[in-house]
């Protein structure tokens, strides 16, 4: 009886995102700086509509809308990963430096092309800022493998891992402030807005650059399963399942680097979706440990289109970075769970 009144909530509440989340989609296509009558959006969905519905819908807003969806996805299906493996409830992408690092590549790379290519800060937006997303995801995975080496040479642990990540972030991040503050402040547009997160100018090539990450990851998941469920316990009770612990705790990180770096290379870094989003998909699935990985996932891309809508909306033709609008929604969760883990 128990479980039942305790799962059956959960279920519902889970049935209800899957239903709402079509019309999340719908709304956010219809909505922004130029809103659009649902027959426009109908016309162009079936091939008849004018230039420029057609322009604003499948040029801007719906690969936007993907992006933002798979770029949800990664984060908090990161955050969840890293959450089960280091057995911290507050673990984010953030614990193996891996936003620090890509903040860093992308700084360093908008310097160098300002100085080594530019002669002017004018110049900076004829800059080949297409390569941002990569750059970023390397600088990221970077980050990612260096936290996963300096860990490993004192025997691989789920400690060791956070307080490597921890100390690489904050040198990296330190190392990008520095940059961005002594670059001057005319010069380091494109890279505060990257830094707060944020969907603007993304386009088909972005979608095109996260879905084969996307991809890959749906198809290596499934065979963590079991590997993800033994790993929430303790090394010991671990190996007692005849795991290989170090084996399966290195894909499991290098399966989150990978989501999270690529992610943060084309939206940069949004910090509350790793950290939140594997909470409330843990409280819908209630006792059912395979529900949560794809609930995250949902939850994530769900979370991120809103937030974009809301800054879109919120903001008018300067739009409210993703970033910040996550932050606001993000913190005083960030507050509840600090006082559940006192």
């Amino acid at each position: 009886m128990t479980r039942t009144t305790t799962e059956t909530p959960a279920l519902r509440h889970t049935v209800l995102l899957v239903a709402l989340f079509p019309g999340l989609l719908l709304v956010a296509i219809l909505l922004g700086v130029a809103d659009l009558p649902l027959s426009d959006v109908a016309a162009v969905l079936i091939g008849r509509g004018s230039d420029n519905a057609q322009l604003i819908i499948e040029t801007i807003r719906i690969p936007r809308i993907l992006t933002g969806m798979l770029a949800g996805m990664h984060f908090a299906v990161a955050g969840a990963l890293l959450q089960t493996v280091t057995r911290n409830p507050l673990a984010d992408p953030t614990i193996m430096g891996i936003s620090q690092g890509a903040t860093l590549a992308v700084t360093l790379f908008l310097f160098i092309a300002v100085y080594g290519v530019a002669s002017d800060a004018n110049t900076l937006y004829a800059l080949p800022v297409a390569w941002l997303p990569l750059v970023g995801a390397i600088g990221g995975l970077a980050a990612g493998a260096l936290t996963y080496g300096l860990a490993v040479r004192r025997g691989l642990s789920a400690l060791r891992v956070t307080l490597c990540g921890i100390a690489i972030g904050a040198f990296l991040h330190a190392l990008a402030m520095g940059i961005i503050v002594g670059w001057g402040s005319a010069r380091f547009e494109i890279v505060m807005q990257w830094l707060a997160g944020s969907l603007y100018a993304r386009g088909w090539e972005h979608v095109v650059f996260l879905l084969p990450f996307t991809l890959a990851a749906l198809a290596v998941l499934p065979f963590l399963h079991r590997s993800l469920a033994i790993l929430r316990f303790e090394e010991d009770v671990s190996r007692s399942f005849g795991l290989n612990y170090r084996l399966h705790f290195t894909l499991v990180l290098a399966v989150a680097c990978v989501l999270a770096a690529s992610a943060v290379g084309v939206v940069g870094p949004l910090i509350f979706i790793g950290l939140v989003v594997p909470h409330l998909a843990r409280f819908l699935a209630g006792r059912h440990f395979a529900a949560v990985l794809p609930l995250t996932a949902l939850i994530g891309a769900t979370l991120v289109v809103a937030a974009d809508l809301v800054g879109r909306l919120a903001g008018g033709a300067e739009e409210i970075p993703i970033g910040v609008v996550t932050a606001f929604a993000g913190a005083p969760f960030l507050l509840v769970l600090l006082r559940r883990y006192r």
